[in-house]
């Protein structure tokens, strides 16, 4: 699988944008897909991740509320919604696959795109 995230931007806190991943691979379908962040100096976090069908979604307790992901299947494609941004949501953002069921442990994906800069400010 091969991923492609875009979608990144700078934006007043408050405000919204929705990133973008496109994937390639026969096995987009069946894989969790995830997004995961990174800021300057920290750890790569989770933020969200979602199931195979789209059925079921996990949230980071510090985006609930203000971020939803979503996939469209047919266009191998998944999303990120996030409203309300804050200035602590600054950071590179990833997208993800993995076979299987999701985690949050950014180790055990299997794929990554290369990241999109999201930077809010305040």
């Amino acid at each position: 699988v091969q991923l492609q995230a875009s979608g990144g931007g700078l934006v007043q806190a408050g405000g919204s944008l929705r990133l973008s991943c496109a994937a390639s691979g026969r096995t987009f379908s069946s894989a969790a897909m995830g997004w995961f962040r990174q800021a300057p100096g920290k750890e790569r976090e989770f933020v969200t991740a979602i199931n195979w069908s789209g059925g079921s979604t996990y949230v980071a307790d510090s985006v609930k509320g203000r971020f939803t992901i979503s996939r469209d299947n047919a266009k191998n494609m998944v999303y990120l919604q996030m409203n309300s941004l804050k200035p602590e949501d600054t950071a590179v953002y990833y997208c993800a696959a993995k076979t299987g069921g999701y985690s949050v442990s950014s180790h055990l994906w299997d794929y990554w795109g290369k990241g999109t800069q999201v930077t809010v400010s305040s």
